[in-house]
């Protein structure tokens, strides 16, 4: 194994050198200070070689939404490496250790941005999160939105787009609880122009960032906490109609606005995300089930994780006095008994973002019907986003 230091600000000019070469930008000094400004959150591994940075990893700590439950997570950025030391498993022996680190952190899940899919599949980590796309011609949301409210132009007020974010967040299972920081160095990051719909009683219900050139009004995020806020927003983008003939936005995957216009057909695509991956199977389902109230749940799990071997195992979960307790048993049992998945489809189910049915009918998880319905059961329905990047 290659081995692997921890980086600092003194190493930050590499740092800085090797992102601008493998992601292929430039930045200006003042740019190159909020980068470094930026990376104070990150944990940043390197491999070197005689004192030089050959390859590094950002492992940033932040925290999700699951099922209502905060839970730490360590997010994978900026992963690179110098074309000459490629193929040397470099970055497979970052990623292992970025897990481990997250392990001994408590961070009981990890997300990315792949530039491979397959790649990162390999060491466990799953798609997990994915955006429906939007291109609208402007005609098709001209219309009376019957909204009862306003909107205001405002400059950034944390509290109330916080409050407004989290609340429309619920909705949704995996979303990242922001901080003051992560509102201002990434939300904010290119400036967007910024209005908050308010109703009749002046009580905010949504906000919109947005840019309009070239004759496109682009949604940077559209959040609403109610169907009168969503309503207000989109007649306050109707009414660009003199300044934009299209209109592209993102939204979540089961986004439903095609079905409040009155002539859906434009272009609308549904492309993949994130991926995530559980860092710590049994501390995850314990902290997973530790809200959940079900009777009568008796549930065996057998886990393969190739790449984070002290995962696999057997997790048998009991349901004692209305609470569930989850006991792990080292190695796959041989009984046959319960569902056999690896660890990229746990993921995805218990992030919700796959069922269990529907893997079971494809074949990617083993088990009978019972397991499956108790499974379901076990599960909430709530559909994933994550409207951020990294």
């Amino acid at each position: 194994m290659n081995k692997i230091v921890a980086l600092n600000e003194n190493d930050y000019d590499e740092i800085s050198a090797l992102s601008q070469f493998a992601f292929q930008y430039e930045l200006t000094e003042a740019e190159f200070q909020k980068k470094k400004e930026e990376a104070e959150r990150h944990m940043i591994f390197g491999i070197k070689d005689q004192n030089k940075i050959a390859a590094k990893l950002h492992l940033i700590p932040l925290s999700v939404d699951m099922n209502g439950i905060s839970m730490d997570m360590g997010g994978i950025g900026s992963v690179a490496t110098w074309p000459e030391y490629r193929r040397n498993g470099m970055v497979k022996d970052l990623l292992s250790h970025a897990l481990h680190k997250m392990k001994e952190n408590g961070q009981l899940v990890s997300y990315l941005h792949p530039f491979s899919v397959p790649f990162y599949r390999k060491y466990g980590w799953e798609i997990a999160f994915a955006k429906k796309k939007y291109q609208i011609p402007m005609e098709r949301i001209k219309k009376n939105w019957n909204g009862s409210g306003y909107v205001k132009r405002t400059e950034a007020e944390i509290a109330t787009f916080n409050t407004i974010y989290h609340t429309y967040m619920k909705k949704f299972n995996g979303s990242l609880i922001r901080d003051e920081k992560w509102w201002k160095q990434r939300v904010w990051k290119n400036k967007p122009l910024t209005v908050v719909a308010y109703n009749n009683e002046h009580k905010p219900e949504g906000y919109l960032f947005y840019s309009v050139k070239n004759r496109v009004f682009k949604v940077e995020e559209l959040i609403f906490c109610s169907l009168n806020g969503l309503k207000v927003l989109l007649q306050f983008i109707a009414n660009h109609d003199s300044m934009a003939d299209q209109i592209q936005m993102e939204m979540p995957e089961n986004d439903n606005l095609t079905v409040l216009i009155d002539e859906p057909r434009f272009e609308q695509k549904v492309s993949p995300y994130f991926m995530a991956r559980i860092v710590d199977v049994n501390s995850y389902l314990k902290q997973y089930v530790s809200q959940t109230r079900l009777q009568d749940i008796s549930l065996q799990i057998n886990v393969q994780d190739d790449f984070l071997p002290d995962n696999t195992g057997t997790y048998c979960l009991e349901e004692v006095d209305g609470k569930i307790d989850v006991i792990h048993e080292k190695g796959i049992s041989e009984s046959n008994k319960g569902i056999s998945c690896n660890i990229q489809q746990l993921t995805t189910m218990f992030f919700g973002y796959k069922r269990p049915t529907e893997l079971y009918e494809l074949g990617l998880i083993g088990g009978n019907e019972r397991d499956i319905h108790i499974l379901e059961r076990l599960i909430p329905r709530k559909q994933t986003y994550f409207p951020d990047f990294f």
